[in-house]
């Protein structure tokens, strides 16, 4: 990643700090990750030091780039996410809450004199995209949704041995 989604910590001055980071589609490449095909997201980053607490409150707002599950053509999705984040020092204790208020809790090693924000912007705006990545009704490609509609339905005859064959005509 070269260095570019790092916070210093050893210099850190208590009060506040702004970062802001462009996130293109290089972000995602390095991560090896095929089903973003472009980005243009910026992540604004508030780091608010005081005495050993150190608040994170990161967030990601543009588009990505992705595939449509029903055509295959460019998806462009909005992407808006924020990231609120309370950072110990320490190794992480499984007892202790991972929530603390509405913020979750990362820990880094007392020797650590950054803290890498790639891995969790790349986490965040992965778990924001959605699950079924499809144009609205109509947007589709013409040409992949004649491909898919020239089909014939297919009746599947009915098998008293399969345990499914009694739901066939749930939906009638």
């Amino acid at each position: 990643m070269n260095g570019e989604f790092i916070i210093p910590l050893n210099g850190l001055t208590t009060g506040k700090r702004e970062f802001d980071w462009r996130v293109g589609k290089e972000f995602f490449e390095a991560f090896e990750n095929s089903e973003i095909l472009d980005a243009e997201l910026v992540a604004s980053v508030m780091v608010e030091k005081s005495g050993r607490y150190l608040g994170v409150d990161c967030d990601v707002t543009g588009d990505v780039t992705v595939s449509c599950d029903r055509c295959l053509d460019d998806l462009i999705l909005p992407v808006d996410v924020e990231v609120r984040l309370s950072v110990k020092y320490g190794d992480e204790e499984s007892s202790e809450e991972h929530l603390e208020g509405e913020r979750e809790v990362i820990f880094v090693p007392e020797t650590d004199a950054e803290l890498d924000m790639s891995q969790i912007i790349y986490d965040y705006v992965c778990l924001a995209l959605p699950m079924q990545r499809v144009h609205e009704d109509g947007d589709c490609n013409p040409e992949a949704m004649r491909y898919l509609s020239a089909g014939e339905p297919v009746e599947i005859e009915a098998d008293e041995n399969n345990p499914f064959s009694a739901l066939k005509d749930m939906f009638k």
